[in-house]
């Protein structure tokens, strides 16, 4: 083929990421497969894989898998080179069955998958304040989980202690009994005695759980004002704080146009209403797919709404009318949070929501 009709030609990539290397695939506008070589995950090996999938002719696509993991910084290069790049699903599995598996198998897969938009997304930027957001919230969350671990610990530490010791502090709150058995002293040349071991124990705990808690909160002094500045008119809705606020942000990204309506932004939150009907029966049920800590973060919205908001006591009131059960109900009311938090993130000016529109998210 001459060099001339080489440059016309249209080219689609896809890149199977892995730790160390990744292996790209190239295929023509026809589907037809041109090659595949596996590069380094490098700066280097990242501007290498660029210029041999440029190699066959006009690069307009890649396919990358795992955008949000091992192929993070490929996905920003490429991004940053002004490629179109979109992030590829999970292989089918029936396909694998029969094609088997290996390296360049399945970056000539993502290649397909991105020429035939099939199972692909625009992938998130990595680049802003979001990024910056999203990293802080995994050290929080992180913390979180370890001091919930070390209170339930010292609770079992309690019940199983010696008859005097648990005498003593059965009956304390979470508060006192961190207090107390952080400030307690006993005897470290006596730790072969149970009750003394057990002390001792505590107090470790007790101290790690006055640690983490420290974490939290200068964690949480980070997170707030970065949350206010990405995006000051969520954090006014009635039931949003800095940390429901920050899973929403971290869960659209830095790109939230990369989402095609607030239909997709509900799915993406497990909030969209899947069908459920058969015969006379006609309904909706919850969702179980989507970012389950997003479909965590609507669902604390609903409770504070349900206890504080009027209008939204109002609406469970008529639906409970109307024989909805309570489940049905949040699921409703998830629904049109999702449709108000998206117009926030991706309009200019915020838009209000009017009541009417509650009836509508059902």
């Amino acid at each position: 083929m001459s060099t001339i009709a080489q440059q016309d030609r249209e080219i689609t990539g896809g890149v199977d990421t892995h730790k160390d290397t990744h292996t790209a695939a190239a295929i023509d506008s026809a589907g037809r497969p041109l090659g595949a070589e596996q590069f380094e995950a490098t700066a280097a090996g990242y501007r290498k894989l660029l210029a041999w999938l440029r190699s066959f002719g006009t690069l307009v696509l890649v396919g990358v898998e795992g955008t949000g993991a091992y192929g993070a910084g490929l996905a920003r290069y490429l991004h940053e080179q002004g490629m179109s790049v979109v992030e590829i699903d999970r292989p089918d599995r029936k396909a694998r069955r029969w094609q088997g598996k290996s390296d360049p198998v399945d970056a000539e897969a993502a290649a397909r998958a991105a020429l035939a938009r099939r199972r692909t997304g625009i992938p998130k930027q990595r680049d802003g304040q979001v990024e910056a957001l999203r990293s802080l919230r995994v050290a929080r969350r992180s913390a979180v989980r370890q001091r919930a671990d070390v209170q339930r610990q010292m609770k079992t530490l309690v019940i199983s202690a010696p008859e005097e010791l648990r005498a003593a502090l059965r009956e304390l709150g979470d508060k006192q009994l961190i207090t107390t058995c952080a400030a307690s002293r006993p005897d470290a040349a006596r730790a072969g005695e149970p009750a003394v071991a057990a002390r001792l124990a505590l107090r470790t705990l007790a101290r790690r759980h006055q640690r983490l808690t420290e974490e939290v909160g200068e964690l949480d002094e980070l997170i707030h004002p970065l949350t206010a500045d990405i995006a000051p008119a969520l954090l006014a809705l009635n039931g949003v704080g800095s940390d429901v606020a920050g899973q929403l942000l971290v869960t659209v990204g830095q790109n939230p146009e990369r989402l095609r309506s607030e239909a997709a932004f509900a799915m993406l939150c497990g909030a969209a209403p899947l069908p459920a009907s058969s015969g006379r029966t006609q309904r909706h049920r919850l969702n179980r797919g989507g970012d389950r800590a997003a479909n965590s973060a609507l669902y604390r919205i609903v409770l504070c709404r349900l206890r504080w908001d009027e209008r939204t006591k109002r609406y469970m009131e008529r639906r409970t009318k109307e024989g909805l059960s309570k489940k049905e109900i949040i699921r409703c009311l998830k629904r049109y949070i999702a449709r108000e938090i998206y117009q926030i993130l991706t309009a200019p000016t915020p838009t209000t929501i009017t009541a009417e529109q509650l009836t509508t998210a059902a």
